[in-house]
């Protein structure tokens, strides 16, 4: 018995790795994906595997269900509040927030957040099957659909992702060069530089929700934009907070410490520069959005 728990043990630490790497790219969340794969051993722990052939292709089963159903009550709760529904702070209980931000940064923030933005069945179908090459035979009774469908599921979610069709390759390259410039100037705190991407006459609006956390409602002017986006370099100003990703077809910049989607701006350029940016951080509206990952 003692043996055969051991060996249990070995088994899933030879696997817990992946396992979580699965669930975080799921969740976007690392407590949520320790909470998966650690509710995940406890099934494992329960269950008479002397019939399993796979324990990995199982455990691979069992985590994606769980994913499934934390998917299916996150979706539930989008009416929740942003600070509710986009912790900034790791839970307490020894989920480093150092760790969480590095993870986030190797998977790529526009990913999850783009992630964030899927039905919870073509999240589930992506990153199965397209990351972790689960077959779509074993993905359909998991998602509780024929092979076929599930196949069209990531397929939606593929087009979702990478944003196909959804801008013009000159108009984007362009549109990238000028707000990549703006990023790299706030990064720099360089109000030279942020004036040479911004237009005289720019405006910045805020929704609601952003204005409830301290933002102006509006700013006019290039001076003055510039001196805000110096003195939000903390967020702007980080990599790992700050990432450009294309919204609606054009290219934007999403504010997601760890991921999790925070803050949007939507950026309009005229004459190469930038003439308006929109402030979004409502949750029912950023979820709303269409977000694509910028092609490499």
């Amino acid at each position: 018995m003692m043996d055969t728990h051991n060996w249990l043990v070995e088994q899933f630490e030879a696997e817990r790795p992946r396992l979580r790497a699965m669930a975080y790219r799921m969740l976007g969340s690392l407590a949520e994906a320790e909470d998966a794969v650690q509710e995940a051993w406890l099934h494992l722990s329960r269950s008479d595997t002397s019939t399993v052939s796979n324990l990995g292709g199982w455990l691979t089963t069992v985590v994606a269900r769980v994913c499934l159903n934390m998917l299916h009550a996150r979706a539930s709760r989008r009416e929740e509040s942003l600070e509710a529904s986009v912790p900034i702070t790791s839970r307490e209980g020894g989920i480093d927030p150092e760790e969480e931000a590095e993870l986030a940064e190797a998977v790529g923030l526009a990913l999850l957040v783009v992630l964030d933005t899927l039905a919870p069945a073509e999240r589930l179908a992506f990153v199965l099957h397209d990351i972790f090459s689960v077959p779509f035979d074993e993905i359909a009774s998991l998602v509780e659909r024929s092979p076929t469908a599930t196949r069209q599921l990531a397929s939606r979610a593929r087009r979702r992702v990478r944003g196909s069709a959804m801008a013009k390759d000159a108009d984007l390259a362009a549109s990238r060069e000028v707000v990549g410039a703006f990023l790299a100037a706030s990064r720099e705190g360089s109000f030279d530089a942020l004036l040479a991407v911004l237009d005289p006459d720019i405006v910045v609006r805020s929704d609601r929700a952003a204005v409830s956390r301290g933002a102006a409602r509006e700013i006019r002017g290039a001076q003055a934009v510039a001196r805000v986006a110096r003195a939000a370099r903390h967020l702007l100003g980080h990599p790992r907070f700050a990432q450009l990703v294309l919204v609606d077809g054009a290219v934007g910049i999403v504010v997601a410490p760890r991921g999790r989607l925070l803050l949007l701006l939507r950026l309009t350029i005229r004459g190469g520069k930038i003439a308006e940016i929109e402030a979004v951080a409502d949750p029912a509206h950023l979820h709303q959005l269409r977000l694509a990952v910028l092609p490499d």
